[in-house]
């Protein structure tokens, strides 16, 4: 009977540790991903490419409540140092990481995927699952 008790204590202990453990790495996942922004830099006159790369990363972005994204026109006086920045002169899609600095230049991917819906969303996806961690 007393083995039966110690069994038991040791797997209670078990579970709560492993709880305790899942909740701490969601939580710090979550905390990453809140400070990631997704940025499209664009200039004044948009081209249909660049129209279609803000279209599908707006859908790809809708599991993601916790990041944001944000239109940069480099145009704009106001966005200047943003564009010198992440030196982009006009269309330009990055990942961002306002705690860390962390930037990722998706420029080639969006442009390469703008033509393939399924392909663009899954792909930003991937980048940004890739960089939260």
């Amino acid at each position: 009977m007393k083995t039966v008790n110690i069994f038991s204590s040791i797997a209670t202990i078990m579970v709560l540790l492993f709880t305790t453990y899942n909740s701490q790495a969601q939580s710090k996942t979550a905390t990453a991903a809140s400070t990631v922004e997704v940025i499209q830099f664009h200039s004044e006159n948009r081209c249909m490419t660049c129209n279609k790369i803000e279209t599908l990363t707006r859908e790809a972005l809708k599991g993601y409540s916790n990041i944001s994204f944000s239109l940069v026109n480099v145009d704009d006086k106001k966005n200047e140092k943003k564009a010198d920045e992440f030196e982009a002169a006009g269309t330009a899609l990055f990942l961002y990481n306002s705690k860390t600095g962390k930037k990722k230049d998706l420029t080639d991917f969006s442009f390469m995927n703008a033509g393939n819906e399924d392909k663009f969303i899954a792909g930003l996806k991937k980048e940004i699952n890739a960089f939260v961690k």
